[in-house]
């Protein structure tokens, strides 16, 4: 079977790499950046706005810093983000920040020069014009630095438009540890299951290929070892470089060759609570794997060795060892305690037909090693609803 894969042509890793943003930039033919930036890294203390119009004056760079979002990115920020784009005439789109950042520097860097594209033409484009698009994740995740994919919510429709294109992977990723450094404990975790889940799902994914299994399975080595000591130090700074680069390898894994169910279902959990996309996803990854279990045990073994499970031979043993070991990062991280900060449980009760139909609905489905029937993901969900249920009544005791 003949596979393409689809990665940045230019990875720049290491500590203080972000120093080298204004000479990557003038390397790709820009003189002026359009700077997409979370706003909480302009703060005092940070001042991340300052220390990029230092290393753009460097290389005689004027820099324009837009931070007018919060949350997922919305089609309100991306004219925002356009309009002030096109004010500044700008050459070059830099993403400094999480998924929002990029695929907000994704969609402008498009649309700036292809006004009159449409949403739904993006993925049938033989090529996609965009200006020069360089992405510097600060959260090692959601892999967005290294993916086809961009995720924006349409005002109008309450629907995430999430179009796929070769052309929409940045040209140039800067994984810099010492930008992630600041990144609270609890989030470390959500981000850093995150893309264990990318990696998981995209090595059982039905579309998985032998470029993207190396991919996924270093990403998964590489978290494995590397999220428990950034979740108990987030000073080490060697555990957070590998585990920006595992998220950036997690990303090319998923981006050729697909998530799934868990994603699927996380993306509606997620959005009807409010919750942050990693902690969605990591809610039910272990329903998840536990129901793929049987379609995947090859696969599902490899998991677990690749997570540190001596390799016995026993297939069915190392499979269902993968499913513990997600349990138990739940356990560790407080995933299942946090989660109730968010759900209320009767609500939840009440929506799961809902979450249902919209985790059918979306992408992923297909992709499954077990292409899952209403039925099935009903038993998901309910399976969650039972464990956090137990959760909350040992805390009320």
């Amino acid at each position: 079977m003949m596979t393409s894969t689809y990665l940045p042509r230019q990875i720049e890793l290491g500590s203080n790499s972000l120093e080298q943003l204004g000479k990557i930039a003038v390397e790709n033919g820009a003189t002026k950046l359009f700077v997409v930036m979370d706003a909480f890294l302009a703060t005092e203390g940070l001042n991340y706005d300052m220390k990029i119009k230092s290393i753009a004056k460097k290389e005689k760079l004027s820099v324009t810093i837009f931070s007018d979002y919060k949350g997922e990115p919305t089609t309100h920020h991306l004219h925002a983000a356009l309009d002030g784009l096109i004010k500044s005439k700008a050459d070059c789109v830099v993403a400094i920040g999480g998924g929002s950042a990029i695929d907000i520097a994704k969609a402008a860097s498009v649309f700036a020069i292809n006004p009159v594209l449409t949403w739904e033409e993006i993925v049938s484009q033989k090529r996609l014009k965009r200006l020069p698009l360089l992405a510097v994740p600060t959260t090692a995740g959601t892999g967005s630095e290294a993916t086809k994919v961009m995720v924006v919510k349409n005002m109008e429709t309450q629907i995430k438009m999430n179009p796929g294109h070769k052309d929409l992977v940045p040209d140039v990723a800067i994984l810099d540890p010492l930008l992630t450094k600041s990144l609270p404990n609890q989030f470390t975790a959500y981000t850093g299951l995150d893309a264990l889940a990318h990696a998981m799902e995209a090595y059982v994914s039905t579309l998985a290929s032998a470029t993207t299994d190396n991919y996924a399975l270093h990403a998964i080595r590489m978290i494995g070892k590397s999220l428990p000591k950034v979740y108990e130090n987030g000073a080490d700074v060697d555990a957070r470089e590998e585990m920006l680069l595992a998220s950036c390898y997690a990303g090319i894994a998923f981006s050729n060759a697909s998530t799934n169910l868990a994603h699927a279902a996380g993306r509606p959990l997620g959005a009807r609570f409010h919750i942050p996309h990693g902690l969605s996803v990591a809610l039910l990854l272990p329903f998840v794997v536990e129901f793929g279990l049987e379609a995947a045990e090859d696969r599902y073994a490899a998991i677990a060795v690749s997570l540190g499970e001596e390799d016995t031979g026993n297939k069915k043993h190392l499979a269902k060892r993968t499913h513990k070991l997600i349990e138990s990062y739940n356990d560790t991280f407080s995933i299942w305690e946090d989660a109730l900060r968010y759900i209320d449980l009767q609500d939840f009760k009440e929506s799961i037909p809902l979450l249902v139909d919209d985790a059918l609905s979306g992408n992923g489905i297909v992709t499954n090693p077990k292409v899952p029937e209403s039925k099935d993901v009903e038993h998901i969900f309910n399976a969650l609803l039972k464990k956090l249920t137990q959760v909350a009544q040992i805390q009320m005791a």
